[in-house]
């Protein structure tokens, strides 16, 4: 065997351990929240929205968007798409945490450098009742009619659905499609993937708490920064790694960012 189809296999080897969690092999939720600072973070939020759109186009994924709550201004609250593809949930459960833009920005008169937060959620589709059991009862199911900017296309009818898993406080909404049916099928797909995902987070804090680690959570946990002023870079403050071209992120170029993740995940693990 030459050197090429050495380093070949041993790459392809990698990947294949990689993916070797027990969600891995699913389909995706991710969700992207603006944080504080108003339309500089909900253009961000936008901006990541797009960006994640572009890559399952790019990979032949299945991207569909569940729920889209519009900014006051510009950009977007908070969004979830549900993304169809070959290991979807293990290519993007590296997005997991917080993402920081620096840029000057295009909303402010003295064109002043700005830094903005958006949270990115990923969670694996649930694969059978029999993973997530929910109680009817434990449900809430508000109807209400789908939100936007106005305009002829505005749903007149309540069709969009929020549905509030009562024990948790836990919610999920979907309003964009046009039939109630569809919207409450939507919703609790998103439900059942936020529990399953707890379930996940609370398997992984027992572990850390006999391992002895501590486990950072919530909004100070940045996982990657996009700078465009004063120069231009992305930078995965896990794995190190750099890109030089942040608007051909911004556009979906995300295999380089994904795949050193996965490397660095795999020594992290192969050192533990």
């Amino acid at each position: 065997m030459d050197v090429t189809s050495a380093e070949a296999e041993l790459e392809t080897l990698q990947f294949a351990l990689s993916f070797s969690g027990p969600y891995d092999d699913r389909n995706a939720v991710l969700a992207v929240h603006a944080g504080a600072g108003g339309t500089e973070s909900q253009d961000w939020a936008e901006m990541l929205q797009r960006m994640y759109l572009r890559w399952a186009e790019q990979h032949g994924f299945k991207a569909d968007l569940i729920d889209v709550t519009p900014g006051d201004e510009a950009g977007i609250k908070s969004t979830t798409i549900e993304i169809e593809g070959p290991h979807a949930y293990g290519w993007l459960r590296s997005e997991r945490g917080v993402h920081r833009l620096v840029r000057l920005s295009p909303f402010d008169a003295a064109h002043a450098r700005h830094t903005s937060f958006a949270l990115v959620e990923v969670l694996p589709e649930v694969a059978g009742e029999a993973e997530v059991e929910i109680d009817e009862g434990d449900l809430r199911l508000d109807v209400f009619r789908a939100g936007g900017h106005g305009g002829q296309n505005v749903q007149k009818n309540s069709t969009a659905v929020r549905v509030t898993h009562l024990p948790t406080g836990i919610v999920a909404i979907c309003q964009n499609e046009r039939s109630l049916r569809r919207n409450k099928e939507s919703a609790l797909r998103v439900l059942e993937a936020r529990l399953l995902e707890r379930e996940v987070e609370r398997m992984e804090q027992e572990r850390a708490d006999l391992k002895g680690e501590h486990v950072e959570a919530g909004w100070g946990n940045q996982i990657r920064s996009y700078v465009l002023h004063p120069y231009k870079m992305v930078k995965d403050l896990r794995s190190e790694y750099e890109a030089s071209d942040p608007l051909k992120v911004l556009e979906g170029d995300l295999g380089p960012l994904l795949k050193a993740y996965l490397q660095w995940q795999l020594g992290k693990n192969g050192d533990a």
